[in-house]
């Protein structure tokens, strides 16, 4: 059982973040980009939703072929962003708003463009000559095996300059790190200190079981035919031996030193791929290892169920050494959850029991900017993409870009607020319709709601640490029991479009502290989701 109490526990675990997609958050200079000046005067928002802390995307040095995933320089600034002043200030604001600043960090790639794979594709001999993945060709001047590219075609580039080829697991400007040599892992070390000593409280990890490989480069197993449409090659293998390599506890262990001995540290590591639940758990195993892992469980989902919910949370059992699990709905490579999940005429109502169940979650959830406000994945037409997957799939991948178009500010305004300038992507009417301005003054507003809980969940130990039962995961209902030193507090949904029973099992009883769409103790209206603390009259 869980036994933290205030005074003991961590402040991350069961902290609620709010992740920030510098581009589109906000645009203080008006070039249609958003950027580091423009989150530090919009702060005030996201401390008055209620959450601990912020995760800002990459805003680092990058020629920008992936938006920042491909960094040229991890320890500046890129330019599009502000400057290592504008992030100091930043740092500044978030502590006198009692926010904790996390920030990406990519370890499996870098970009073309850096200066250690400008040394390293110079020659064979160089300081850097084998810090990235480099193999010769076969006899045939083939790539030395059948990996795929995750964004299409296959997994290596040829080189001219070494004649070798050079790995990547994303674009081909994103060549692979070669993690297993140490004076790889020293140098990401040296970069996390960076960010540590700026005043950083720690990473979320970008991709990280992408950091390793197989070193004998053998070819990955043919993947089995489930019947659905596989859109690019690396859809057609078993991701066996191009990631995932059992060398990567160690640097984890090597990382997680670093970071835990800086003061009130989280870090955060993101799984994919077909071995994600376990490789989570791995990742997080006992106090040497990562704080907490995210997975995919619902960011790609077609559909929100009771027995979704139901697995995902019986995976992570209150047990010594088994990690802290954070849940996403939607981020900034995944579409918004309420254009997947439920028809036109019930956005709202879905809304609302969305929020509430993900506050309701045993983990840190974590909100994508624009979730609280309720925004829909906007149609980007292929003249106007900026993603890279997105054009070379076309049109059988679904676009990144609808979920990273500008936050709405003002509804009135030309460009939402957002910046004085043509915003990088387009804002639509049906989010702009959705402004921070317009949802504040709606006391019945997302918006407002979201604040509501967020708060309430923050003062309750049960909701924010306790452990985490299920009692029921129907084709409708579900309800969780979240308990910690005798305090429980039981959450009831129901998942569907139409009024359900309430579960005979649960009680009647009890202290509303939080209801939506009208629920009250023994009904439960379409979409309906209420908060309980058990055993406790009014």
């Amino acid at each position: 059982m869980t036994n933290d109490t205030p005074n003991t526990a961590p402040w991350w675990r069961g902290a609620a973040i709010y992740q920030i997609y510098p581009r589109s958050f906000a645009d203080s200079n008006g070039d249609g980009i958003g950027d580091l000046p423009g989150i530090t005067a919009r702060l005030d928002h996201v401390a008055r939703l209620g959450v601990e802390a912020i995760w800002i995307s990459p805003f680092y040095q990058s020629p920008m072929a992936d938006f920042g995933y491909d960094i040229s320089d991890y320890c500046a600034v890129d330019p599009m962003f502000g400057t290592l002043e504008d992030f100091d200030a930043l740092v500044v604001r978030a502590r006198e708003l009692g926010l904790k600043i996390i920030v990406d960090q990519v370890y499996a790639h870098t970009s073309d463009r850096h200066p250690w794979f400008a040394q390293s594709r110079s020659s064979r001999d160089n300081p850097h000559a084998d810090w990235y993945v480099w193999a010769d060709p076969k006899q045939d001047g083939t790539p030395p095996n059948n990996w795929q590219s995750i964004f299409g075609g296959p997994a290596w580039r040829w080189d001219a300059r070494r004649r070798q080829y050079y790995m990547h697991n994303f674009l081909a400007e994103q060549p692979q790190l070669n993690c297993h040599n140490p004076a790889v892992q020293d140098a990401l070390l040296g970069v996390a200190k960076f960010w540590l000593d700026r005043g950083v409280s720690g990473f979320r990890i970008d991709a990280l079981n992408h950091s390793m490989f197989d070193p004998d480069l053998r070819d990955n197993p043919a993947a089995p035919d489930t019947g659905q449409p596989r859109t690019r090659p690396y859809d057609f293998q078993t991701q066996l031996h191009n990631q995932s390599h059992p060398d990567i506890l160690p640097f984890i262990e090597r990382l997680q030193a670093l970071i835990a001995s800086y003061p009130d540290t989280y870090s955060l590591c993101e799984v994919g791929g077909a071995r994600a639940g376990q490789e989570m758990k791995t990742f997080t195993h006992g106090p040497d290892r990562l704080d907490s892992a995210y997975g995919f469980d619902f960011l790609y989902a077609d559909n929100l169920t009771p027995q979704r919910i139901a697995a995902a949370q019986d995976y992570w059992p209150d047990e010594p050494d088994t990690g802290w699990p954070s849940w996403a709905f939607e981020n900034h490579d995944a579409p918004r959850a309420l254009s997947r999940w439920c028809a036109p005429d019930q956005i709202d109502a879905f809304a609302r029991m969305k929020t509430m169940l993900l506050l309701s979650l045993r983990g840190n959830p974590i909100l994508f900017q624009g979730e609280e406000l309720g925004l829909l994945q906007d149609e980007i037409p292929f003249e106007m993409l900026r993603d890279p997957e997105a054009i070379a799939n076309w049109p059988l991948t679904l676009s990144r870009d609808g979920v990273r178009t500008p936050l709405p500010w003002i509804a009135q305004s030309e460009h939402g607020g957002f910046t004085a300038d043509r915003p990088w992507l387009p804002l639509s009417e049906q989010n702009l319709s959705r402004a921070v301005d317009r949802q504040e003054a709606d006391p019945a507003s997302l918006l407002n709601l979201t604040r509501h809980l967020l708060h309430r969940r923050a003062g309750d130990a049960a909701l924010r640490r306790g452990s985490c039962d299920v009692l029921v995961a129907d084709d409708a209902r579900l309800v969780l029991r979240r308990e910690i030193a005798g305090r429980r507090v039981l959450t009831v949904f129901n998942m569907s479009a139409q009024a359900a029973a309430w579960p005979a099992a649960i009680p009647t009883g009890g202290t509303v502290i939080a209801a939506v769409n009208d629920t009250e103790i023994g009904s439960l209206p379409a979409w309906g989701g209420i908060w309980i603390i058990e055993g406790e009259e009014a």
